[in-house]
């Protein structure tokens, strides 16, 4: 008689991986694909006149967060259709689009190109060891949540009250705090995507595209505060 075996653990667990790895290539690809419609909108943006915006800096904050906070819950709402992977890549033209004056502004400076670079380069550094060290390790770093969500909201809550101050330390010190948080959320979102946190490979591009993008933009804003050399 040939001994018998009880594969059905093993069998769920392969299973259960497999599904995990699906989740995880599908979120890379996608992620590859927004970064088309961002690049035409902020290619858009460079020739944009985004003075209203100076003028009322509020105003331009609560309509660009209204929009967003529009696309966010149409995209969660249709996260398993095709329409959420259209709302998704919307969002991403929208995001590039608003990157306009940020790149204005390093384009004036004299090595505006290269820290535009440099600020790339550093974004995707950061991202591929990140998400490197949450796939490869598979740690579960959900204990970060908590912590996290605190300081996205202090963070928010701060850059608000610098749109009344103006105060350029306290606008440099947020640039650094950021780069830090949305690191941390780096590793936090990978690792649900590997852990089986998230099964939607569309709110798991949202939030890992959020990541990327917010850390370029403070990366960015403190290179620029660092290294930029006037005309």
């Amino acid at each position: 008689m040939q001994p018998q075996y009880d594969l059905t653990g093993y069998n769920a667990s392969t299973t259960l991986d497999v599904s995990r790895n699906k989740v995880l290539r599908n979120t890379y690809m996608m992620l590859g694909l927004t970064m088309i419609p961002t690049l035409i909108g902020a290619l858009v943006g460079l020739s944009m006149d985004f003075s209203f915006m100076a003028g009322s800096p509020i105003l331009s904050a609560v309509i660009m967060l209204a929009v967003m906070m529009g696309l966010f819950f149409a995209i969660n709402a249709t996260r398993n259709s095709a329409m959420g992977v259209v709302l998704l890549l919307a969002l991403t033209g929208f995001m590039g689009l608003m990157l306009g004056p940020v790149l204005q502004v390093a384009l004036s400076l004299k090595n505006g190109g290269e820290i535009i670079g440099l600020a790339a380069g550093g974004t995707g550094a950061i991202f591929f060891t990140l998400a490197g060290i949450a796939t490869v390790t598979k740690k579960d770093f959900s204990f970060m949540g908590k912590f996290l969500l605190v300081g996205i909201v202090l963070l928010i809550v701060a850059s608000l009250a610098n749109l009344f101050f103006q105060i350029p330390a306290l606008a440099l010190t947020l640039s650094a705090v950021a780069v830090l948080l949305f690191s941390a959320f780096i590793l936090y979102d990978v690792s649900r995507i590997v852990n089986g946190g998230e099964t939607n490979y569309v709110m798991a591009t949202l939030a890992i595209y959020l990541d990327i993008y917010n850390l370029f933009v403070n990366l960015l804003q403190l290179l620029m505060a660092l290294m930029g050399e006037r005309e």
